[in-house]
């Protein structure tokens, strides 16, 4: 019988994990992480971690060969399973994106590293980053992983099937244009960049033609296995 798995694979050593559907402001969200191993052999760099269970640690333990090392939160909202993942690794480093240290939310987690524009010296070799930077609301640190050239985003790109914008609830998310390709960015997230756009073009710009990723990796929606950069473009024309 063959082997059920949560891990599905992505790319070259990068793996995704559907999680559970959240529930925020009466909406709900599908949420996906993002597994890689690195080519130090430094165990698992995991990404928007989904909720912990046993099993799930000790496939991606089995499938990159050693423990997860680094737990990775994008954006100040991705926080949810961030305890438990760390107290089951102790001695993984835990990465805070801007806005999220020190907030009630996270008590109890011990972060390590703060997040920026460059990747910590333990993941350089496989991965790229840049920040989203925000003054009003929320920044968002987008990743590159090279090997696979997969673009990782976590809010700011969604992308749903019209399935999951029906009725009232859904008018919102075909309003914002979340629906279908190319997909988009909420119009609440796209007004708070309005007084540092300029900034959002430059990261948009690294992303699109410096990076030049094939692939495109979300927490919420819909993923992209092909051509990503133009979708990318397409999905933050408001920013260039």
């Amino acid at each position: 019988m063959k082997k059920t798995t949560q891990l599905h694979q992505f790319g070259p050593s990068i793996w995704s994990v559907d999680g559970g559907t959240v529930e925020i402001g009466s909406f709900p969200y599908r949420t996906r992480m993002a597994v890689v191993k690195l080519s130090t052999g430094d165990g698992a760099w995991i990404w928007s971690p989904t909720k912990y269970s046993k099993q799930l640690a000790s496939e991606i333990e089995e499938l990159v060969g050693g423990p997860v090392a680094h737990i990775v939160s994008p954006n100040k909202l991705h926080h949810l399973n961030l305890k438990e993942w760390s107290e089951h690794y102790p001695e993984a480093r835990v990465y805070a994106p801007p806005g999220l240290k020190g907030r009630s939310v996270v008590q109890g987690v011990v972060f390590t590293d703060d997040l920026g524009d460059d990747p910590h010296k333990a993941f350089a070799n496989d991965f790229d980053q840049v920040v989203f930077r925000n003054r009003l609301f929320m920044e968002e640190v987008v990743f590159f992983h090279k090997e696979s050239r997969t673009a990782l985003f976590c809010d700011l790109i969604q992308r749903y099937q019209p399935v999951e914008a029906e009725g009232l609830k859904g008018l919102k998310r075909r309003m914002d244009g979340l629906v279908g390709d190319p997909g988009g960015t909420p119009r609440e997230w796209v007004w708070s960049f309005l007084l540092g756009k300029d900034k959002v073009r430059e990261a948009t710009r690294v992303v699109v033609d410096r990076w030049q990723p094939h692939r495109l990796l979300i927490a919420h929606g819909d993923c992209v296995n092909s051509n990503a950069a133009d979708v990318i473009a397409r999905a933050l024309k408001w920013a260039l």
